[in-house]
């Protein structure tokens, strides 16, 4: 007989086909670029997060966001050695089904290594999909949702809520993985030959993919940066938001620094600013891969992250590459 889970997962994708049928059917497409933060107010009040009281000067940059729906009591038992912080949109449910068949599977390693799954959202402006991922968050309680509205222009925000998650909630982890739903991980790469469980945690460590480069002033760019928002000719050094791990001890770090920080749009970039007010400098990996790569066994060994991958794919490569582990290149 199937069990409950089974047959709540299949309601939930049967829901979400249907949804997203009516929606392409019945409702225009919306662009969210250049869309002001604006957080929705719930009429029920909710229960006030934990913030930090050791912040004394007045916020620049307040990140006055409630959480809508959260995992709070993801860590109370045992604290992970790897969390997974996964930027998505609502609409890419088979992405993030995908991702917690595959690489995101928190069962991967046993009790050994704890891994953790967390796949950040913010509001969307349509109630039928916010609808959709409470449900799904019922389901797999593994979402964490704040309350600006959800858009390119506001992934700075998602990638902070992250921090902030981390901070309040799971400080004690050991490392965090930022990436994205279209991204393919190697686990076994990221969490044995980079960060080693056996070896002494490391403290404010980054790395990722290093950009050393400036700002793009072409308006018609979709990382156009005006001068009156950042003047500088060159970005701090700054890791490819498709993909970095850094020490957990840094999220709460970056969060607080972010609240003196006037805020960027440019995700990995302002990640970048915050990491050189504080002093710490993000190491350079070639295992990032921040451009789609064609999949062969031994390539994908050698690399930690590949951007642009499916869910098709992701399910194509990961079952290959755990299929043949005992083949050498």
């Amino acid at each position: 007989m199937p069990s409950k889970v089974s047959c709540l997962y299949l309601l939930t994708v049967v829901c979400w086909a249907s949804a997203l049928w009516y929606l392409s059917l019945s409702r225009p497409s919306t662009s969210y670029v250049g869309q002001l933060s604006i957080p929705i107010r719930q009429k029920t009040k909710l229960t006030k997060n934990v913030t930090f009281s050791n912040i004394r000067t007045r916020p620049l940059n307040p990140h006055a966001f409630d959480f809508v729906i959260n995992e709070p009591k993801k860590c109370e038992t045992v604290a992970p050695f790897l969390v997974i912080l996964i930027s998505t949109t609502h609409k890419e449910f088979d992405a993030r089904q995908a991702i917690r068949e595959t690489w995101g599977d928190e069962s991967t390693f046993g009790n050994g290594v704890r891994v953790l799954t967390l796949f950040l959202l913010g509001r969307n402006t349509d109630p039928v999909l916010n609808q959709m991922v409470e449900q799904e968050s019922q389901i797999f309680h593994d979402v964490v949702v704040e309350d600006f509205i959800d858009s390119y222009h506001n992934l700075t925000l998602k990638t902070l809520m992250g921090m902030r998650w981390v901070a309040t909630f799971c400080s004690k982890a050991q490392y965090v993985l930022k990436t994205d739903s279209d991204i393919f991980v190697n686990m076994e790469n990221l969490v044995y030959n980079l960060l080693k469980p056996t070896s002494k945690p490391r403290r404010r460590y980054f790395t990722g993919y290093v950009i050393n480069g400036g700002p793009i002033r072409d308006m018609r760019s979709k990382w156009y940066m005006p001068r009156d928002l950042y003047p500088e000719a060159k970005y701090p050094p700054f890791c490819s938001g498709t993909g970095y791990v850094f020490s957990a001890d840094v999220a709460e770090l970056i969060y607080k620094t972010s609240l003196h920080t006037r805020l960027l749009h440019l995700e990995d970039v302002y990640v970048g600013l915050c990491l050189r007010k504080l002093g710490i400098h993000p190491f350079q990996n070639s295992g990032f891969n921040h451009w789609k790569m064609a999949y062969s066994l031994c390539r994908y060994r050698r690399v930690v992250t590949v951007h642009q991958i499916s869910p098709e794919e992701m399910h194509r490569i990961w079952n290959d590459m755990t299929s043949k582990k005992h083949l050498k290149c």
